[in-house]
């Protein structure tokens, strides 16, 4: 992995100043193949930039060769406005790829996110236009996805078939009904928080990477213990 550097910085948001976490290569290090927005878990349960399942899909992303963005939806930790049941979320993640794209110009596009933060990946993706998304666990039960334009972009759904949070049935039924195109992995044994299967999430990043976006030659190595 590529040494990174990290910068906490505020940035313009359409409910005011978002809170985020850049992760880029240090100084006289090559510069990045791509630009990655992870998005974190429900706001109103405790999720934020620091979830430990964001932080590792940064990370994942990270070790092949991306710059990455994570920041906190309106209302949590320094993000000004107040929770808005999604809609304004949306408009929050694409601010964050607006900040990416002019932070790292001309850089294909990565966007992620985890339960929560992966619906609003879904509901920002057809005005993002990423070259990749990444949703993990996507709490389709509880965010309105049924009238939205899907992407045609690669797209991995990774879901665990013991979340305890959101129904895998409500993931696999949602993806086979209206995201078919989408890689679906279904990981035996896995709850929502992927709590001793960290590392399984990156292994999937790296073994559904899609072969036409650039990458670093390395393994990515498995996650270290995160902040919850």
């Amino acid at each position: 992995m590529t040494p990174a550097v990290a910068h906490s910085i505020a940035m313009a948001g359409p409910a005011g100043r978002l809170e985020a976490l850049i992760e880029e290569p240090a100084a006289g290090e090559p510069r990045p193949l791509l630009a990655a927005v992870v998005c974190h878990p429900h706001p109103l349960f405790g999720g934020t930039l620091q979830n430990k399942v964001v932080h590792t899909l940064a990370r994942a992303l990270r070790a092949g060769g991306a710059a990455t963005l994570r920041f906190n939806f309106r209302g949590v930790g320094a993000s000004e406005g107040k929770h808005d049941g999604g809609a304004g979320e949306t408009a929050d993640a694409l601010a964050a790829v607006a900040a990416a794209r002019e932070r790292w110009p001309g850089l294909p596009l990565v966007l992620a996110g985890f339960s929560f933060g992966g619906a609003i990946a879904i509901r920002a993706a057809a005005a993002a236009r990423p070259q990749w998304l990444i949703c993990v666990a996507p709490a389709v039960d509880r965010i309105n996805l049924d009238d939205l334009s899907l992407p045609d972009c690669p797209w991995l759904i990774v879901q665990g078939d013991a979340d305890e949070v959101v129904a895998p049935a409500s993931v696999i039924d949602w993806a086979a009904r209206r995201a078919p195109q989408a890689r679906l992995r279904r990981l035996a044994g896995v709850g929502h928080f992927f709590h001793g299967h960290l590392h399984d999430l990156a292994d999937c990043v790296r073994a559904e990477w899609p072969p036409g976006l650039a990458r670093l030659g390395t393994v990515p190595d498995r996650p270290q213990p995160a902040h919850g």
